[in-house]
């Protein structure tokens, strides 16, 4: 079993930043992948980004570039999702998300979930 806790959501002017922190606790090695994904609502959960722990590797999706990178914390088993010149339509609950093997897009095949933190955007 592994668990996350995000951290980090809030109430931010268009154009400003945040920064988002998942802690992950339990079983975690080999393979094992943490990513972030976002919920509007009324909207399909959507892939911000993933990260590969023992390489280091990083996938985003094609809108998140450039404006969001995803970052890890070996030492704590962290993973930040830092977030610039947010705009109105990046509001959603944002979750992290863990699994023994996969690091792609497809959020059914993460085993593990947060409990999601808000971020709203104002204009």
């Amino acid at each position: 079993q592994v668990q996350l806790v995000e951290s980090g959501g809030g109430l931010v002017q268009a154009g400003g930043s945040l920064r988002l922190s998942c802690a992950a606790s339990g079983r975690t090695s080999g393979g094992f992948a943490m990513g972030w994904f976002r919920q509007a609502p009324g909207k399909e959960r959507e892939f911000v980004a993933s990260i590969r722990w023992s390489s280091g590797t990083t996938y985003y999706a094609d809108s998140m570039k450039g404006r969001f990178t995803i970052s890890r914390d070996n030492a704590k088993i962290w993973v930040y999702l830092q977030m610039n010149n947010l705009q109105p339509e990046d509001t959603a609950v944002y979750y992290c998300a863990a699994d023994p093997t996969y690091s792609g897009p497809y959020h059914w095949r993460y085993d593990y979930w947060g409990q999601g933190t808000q971020v709203t955007v104002s204009s």
